[in-house]
């Protein structure tokens, strides 16, 4: 694969902020090995779920193929969960990408789109409930900070998306490059996927 890695993150009315700043953040300190691009409904301003506008950099139908998918989650996660337009075109577009990531409830998006069929994941657990409604064929971890199978990554809620992201330039590039990237924002991640305080203060485990 020829460098930088393209990833894409979705952007829609109602995503989370963090969950897909704090990976962007992250990813940013690699700039010879990920070039980021913003995918919305329209190349124009998106209100995020805190209501600071961002503007995407394409839209859905005219984005490239992706080397790497991101969906964040949010409140608009909701809606879009039971929205056959975007979940198809979200299916056909992401499907061949060599990785699929989401953070918080960017699952039940994956899951509802098909995208989670045969793959173990997890969700932010105060919306692991209506997170875990969707998909026929996903294995719903509910203790996890982050899930990796495969070409598969999610995570746990808002901020476990910055410690999956710092997994996955881990897993990508290597450790020195993850631990120089989170040092230069002065950012301590978790490396343990299985540390889910959450899930226990939510009585999933």
């Amino acid at each position: 694969m020829s460098l930088p890695r393209r990833v894409s993150i979705v952007l829609f009315d109602g995503f989370e902020l963090l969950d897909a700043f704090g990976p962007i953040e992250l990813l940013s300190r690699l700039p010879d090995e990920f070039a980021l691009t913003l995918v919305g409904p329209a190349a124009e301003p998106i209100r995020s779920y805190q209501g600071t506008r961002t503007v995407a950099d394409v839209s859905y139908t005219e984005a490239e193929a992706p080397d790497i998918v991101l969906v964040p989650g949010g409140q608009g996660t909701r809606s879009l969960a039971g929205d056959p337009g975007f979940l198809r075109w979200l299916h056909d577009w992401a499907g061949d990408a060599r990785l699929v990531t989401s953070v918080c409830t960017g699952s039940a998006l994956l899951a509802a789109s098909g995208l989670l069929d045969g793959f173990r994941a997890t969700s932010n657990k105060r919306a692991f409930a209506w997170a875990t409604q969707f998909g026929s064929d996903v294995t719903w971890v509910p203790q996890a900070r982050w899930v990796a199978d495969r070409t598969r990554w999610t995570s746990s809620g808002i901020a476990a998306g910055i410690d999956m992201t710092h997994a996955l330039v881990a897993d990508i590039v290597g450790p020195d490059a993850a631990a120089e990237a989170a040092a230069s924002i002065e950012y301590s991640p978790r490396t343990d996927p299985d540390d889910d305080p959450f899930a226990r203060a939510n009585g999933l485990a």
